[in-house]
């Protein structure tokens, strides 16, 4: 009789340490499931807000440009252009100061080259025409101090 209560005392202790785990795994599946609804309607929000903005600026340019380009480049000068470029002018497409130094401003230079390079998703344009720019007569005005 003993015996028949031990063991039936170990079967109700291994069934509710059955029924823990069970529980146990619901609530953490129920917090999943929150969790990822959760983030399902966030994902949501932000995609409306874009497919917004982008509505919004889709006159602007939709060059099909990659997302980080515009806020690589954010730092350099897009313009007006003047007919013969100015030190001022340099110093803004290149994003340094007007008094830098030559290695500076050739660091700038490789680093435009660097965005630009049709490898990278630039454009052999602008590639093209800043090597023209860099050996070009016209881009002397750093050279003529």
């Amino acid at each position: 009789m003993l015996r028949r209560v031990m063991v039936k005392h170990h079967v109700n202790q291994l069934l509710r340490q059955q029924v823990r785990r069970e529980s146990s795994l619901l609530v953490a599946g129920g917090l999943g499931v929150a969790a990822l609804a959760f983030g399902s309607q966030q994902l949501l929000i932000a995609y409306k807000k874009w497919q917004s903005n982008s509505q919004t600026s889709s006159g602007e340019s939709s060059s099909g440009d990659p997302i980080f380009t515009n806020f690589f480049a954010r730092r350099f000068y897009d313009g007006p252009f003047e007919a013969k470029m100015t030190r001022r002018e340099a110093a803004l497409i290149l994003g340094v100061r007007e008094s830098a130094n030559s290695e500076r401003i050739k660091e700038a230079h490789r680093r435009i080259l660097r965005i630009n390079h049709p490898d990278m998703g630039g454009s052999t344009y602008v590639l093209s025409s800043s090597f023209f720019l860099i050996l070009s007569p016209q881009f002397s005005c750093w050279q003529s101090e």
